[in-house]
């Protein structure tokens, strides 16, 4: 069993920054991928980056040069740093623990979910 908790979400203006944190519990967290979601109103939850316990990353396109996928597997926590955000980044944002160590953009890959923090972002 793997438990996930984000924090980092508020509100900001257009072309701001923030730093989303996921601390996982549980099982080995360098043995698992970790993955971040987000879902806006109104919308199907779609895929914003994954990380490999080694470091390898995977980005959505839409977000791609803007945000960065880190982590720190002596914290197990995982990062979803965010620059230049635009009104079209207000979302849940969540993260998810994939066990099989692949880099997945499918939801349903993924094995365990934190419950999201929200972002705002604000013309």
């Amino acid at each position: 069993q793997v438990q996930l908790v984000e924090s980092g979400g508020g509100l900001v203006q257009t072309g701001g920054s923030l730093r989303l944190s996921c601390a996982a519990s549980g099982r080995a967290f360098s043995t698992y991928a970790m993955g971040w979601f987000r879902q806006a109103p109104g919308k199907e939850r779609e895929f914003v980056a994954a990380i490999r316990g080694n470091g390898g990353t995977t980005y959505a396109t839409s977000v791609k040069g803007r945000f960065t996928v880190s982590r720190d597997n002596a914290k197990n926590t995982v990062y979803l740093q965010m620059n230049s955000l635009k009104p079209e980044d207000t979302a849940v944002y969540s993260c998810a623990a994939d066990m099989t160590y692949n880099l997945n953009a499918n939801a349903n890959a993924y094995n365990y979910w934190g419950q999201g923090t929200q972002v705002t972002v604000s013309s």
